[in-house]
C-alpha cells in the first residue's frame, strides 16, 4: 500500500501530473492518471512508472477507477 506522503509526490511520467490510487476489487492497488486515462501498475508495493509499461483505459473503466480513487492529500 501506498502511504498518503508518498502519493502526494509521485506523478505521471508523461504528464508531471498527480496520480490517483486506485484499489481494485482483488485486492491490487494501481496508480491512474485520469487525465491521460493511463494506468501504472504496483508490483510488491512499488509503483512501476514506466510510460511504456503503462496501459490505455476505456471509458466504462474510466468511470470505474474514478469511482474507486483516492486522490492525493495536498501538501
Amino acid at each position: 500500500m501506498i502511504d498518503d506522503a508518498l502519493l502526494s509526490i509521485l506523478v505521471c511520467p508523461a504528464d508531471r501530473g498527480p496520480l490517483v490510487l486506485v484499489s481494485e476489487d482483488g485486492g491490487a492497488d494501481l496508480l491512474y492518471n485520469p487525465r491521460l486515462r493511463r494506468a501504472y501498475r504496483i508490483e510488491d508495493g512499488i509503483p512501476v512508472l514506466l510510460i511504456d509499461e503503462a496501459r490505455d483505459v476505456d471509458d466504462d473503466e474510466h468511470a470505474k477507477l474514478m469511482a474507486r480513487a483516492r486522490p492525493a492529500t495536498p501538501r
